[in-house]
């Protein structure tokens, strides 16, 4: 049904404000209109966070999530502080009407290193319609290698693959707490190495300008950033915003993606230290 495939894709969405670079279902992890590798590129040095900047001991955040003039889904992200790790989990459920034509129930998880932005990996359990899929990606800088394990649940079918990957990479689901880490000026560019369908990719995140957002969980002053990607999945596909709070916290309480098939938005409904 395309009218719904948006639905599968909002899933990996809820995971990753940095949606330029999921995977979207069916794309088969090619660079959009290419049929060979892009050439190479220098990756820059993923940059450890702000001394000063404290990343939450215990938070949740919940998002309602639009499609178009209506509520498609909820998003949840969990994160908790474990000695130097901070691990991040986070759900992505259809609701209503859409959730009885094309139900999405979507899990993740990842962590990463507080002091220096490295991430461990990251791993997902992926319910969409008929399609279940488990991935799990580990991270070895000690060797530089990247290693996913894939299981498709209907088919009973699994699969590896191995990569390199730089010194230190950020992964999809931490790279949303790990740029609110940095300093966000506006008109400057955060830019770092992300690890996407066993490659690495450079994201680039400028920060466009300030402005205030009303969400159900209140009215923000915020920074409105847009990351882009010179390569990945999705690259060209639409555009990209996330806006953090202009504070400390930098708490990211609005995500907005204009594609192709339409606009999804992601409004914060409420947060909590637990």
């Amino acid at each position: 049904m395309p009218k719904l495939r948006p639905l599968s894709f909002f899933a990996a969405l809820a995971l990753m404000p940095l949606v330029v670079l999921i995977a979207a279902p069916g794309a088969g992890g090619q660079i959009l209109g290419l049929g060979k590798p892009a050439p190479p590129v220098a990756i820059p040095t993923l940059q450890p966070p702000d001394t000063g900047f404290s990343f939450p001991a215990r938070q949740t955040l919940t998002y309602s999530v639009d499609w178009r003039v209506f509520t498609a889904g909820t998003a949840v992200f969990h994160l908790e502080q474990q000695g130097t790790l901070e691990k991040v989990w986070a759900t992505a459920d259809t609701v209503g009407n859409v959730n009885m034509i094309f139900p999405v129930i979507d899990k993740f998880q990842a962590g990463f290193d507080t002091r220096t932005g490295c991430s461990t990996g990251f791993s997902k359990e992926i319910q969409e319609g008929r399609r279940k899929v488990t991935s799990d990606l580990q991270f070895n800088y000690a060797i530089g290698k990247q290693h996913e394990v894939t299981r498709n649940l209907v088919k009973g079918t699994s699969g590896e693959q191995t990569a390199n990957i730089p010194a230190c990479v950020t992964d999809s689901l931490s790279a949303i707490f790990y740029a609110a880490s940095r300093p966000l000026l506006v008109g400057q560019q955060v830019r770092f190495p992300l690890a996407d369908s066993m490659r690495t990719v450079t994201v680039a995140m400028k920060v466009e300008g300030k402005e205030e957002i009303k969400t159900p969980a209140g009215t923000f002053q915020t920074i409105r950033v847009q990351p882009t990607a010179d390569e990945g999945i999705v690259k060209n596909r639409g555009n990209i915003w996330i806006w953090y709070t202009d504070d400390a916290r930098h708490m990211p309480v609005q995500i907005r993606a204009r594609l192709f098939w339409g606009t999804i938005t992601f409004h914060l409904q409420s947060y909590e230290a637990k």
